[in-house]
């Protein structure tokens, strides 16, 4: 029993050792990573507002902040765990090799990485662009390393993958200064075609926001079962399109009787016919 005892007391004198050799190192690594997480904080925002300052694109400064605060946290891990007394040298080797599985394990998130290098090269779209891809349309806000955030017309936010987005198609609708403007427009059987381009003639140039240059295109296109089309485009600022894609639509509903056009609709003609007795 006395025997017992004396090992307990010589257990604790030991662990007790141990924990005042190690208290300063691990209070020390403590402090060092929470003051290294607050100055990296401090100098991600101060940079984004430098680069800000300097006119650096959106897109840019968003990659290079969050790539930096992320480079920048794993540095201080690493010091962090050298101060706790981690041998380095093995540590460094263990990370090899587990960063060599992980990489297989996320080979999609380093793609996804490597999708974000190729946009900000290449540019395919900027922060404030209004894109479609991958099923999904909005507003390009915000390009992290790994994703891209869109918002959408009805304000939801949509978080893209950068390694589809970089490699597959996209369509980038305000890349472009200017954009054509295409109708479909019906008329009935009947109707004069001289009434309709005088019609939509008159609804052009009351529009100032269409160009005249390039001058705007009016053809039949087709000779339907129930309408004859018509395919009318113009040119207009890319800001402008769907107000003048509106305007139109309206024009066209509310004032081409004034024109003496109607407005085509399925209809079926039935045709009865008596069987005479003999």
């Amino acid at each position: 029993m006395e025997n017992q005892i004396a090992a307990l007391v010589d257990n604790g004198e030991k662990l007790t050792g141990l924990a005042m050799a190690w208290a300063p190192n691990l209070a020390g690594a403590l402090l060092v990573l929470i003051i290294g997480l607050w100055i990296i904080k401090l100098f991600t925002r101060g940079l984004k507002k430098m680069l800000s300052r300097r006119n650096v694109d959106p897109s840019l400064l968003s990659f290079v902040a969050s790539f930096l605060g992320t480079l920048l946290r794993i540095l201080l891990i690493i010091s962090v765990m050298g101060m706790v007394g981690i041998q380095m040298t093995s540590f460094i080797a263990l990370l090899g090799a587990a960063g060599l599985a992980i990489g297989m394990a996320l080979s999609g998130t380093l793609q996804n990485f490597a999708g974000g290098v190729i946009i900000l090269i290449f540019r395919p779209f900027n922060v404030g662009d209004y894109i479609e891809a991958q099923g999904h349309a909005g507003i390009v806000r915000d390009i992290t390393i790994f994703t891209t955030h869109l918002t959408t017309v009805d304000n939801k936010v949509i978080i893209l993958p950068n390694g589809p987005l970089a490699t597959n198609d996209l369509v980038n609708y305000t890349k472009e200064e200017t954009r054509r403007i295409d109708w479909a427009f019906g008329i009935a059987y009947g109707d004069k075609i001289e009434d309709f381009k005088r019609a939509m003639t008159d609804f052009i140039k009351e529009d100032e926001r269409i160009f005249s240059d390039p001058e705007p295109f009016i053809g039949l296109s087709e000779l339907a079962d129930n309408s004859v089309k018509f395919a009318v485009r113009v040119w207009a600022r890319t800001s402008d399109y769907w107000g003048i894609f509106f305007d139109m639509n309206e024009k066209v509903y509310t004032r081409f009787p004034d024109y003496n056009l109607n407005i085509p609709f399925p209809q079926l003609d039935i045709h009865l016919h008596q069987k005479r007795e003999e």
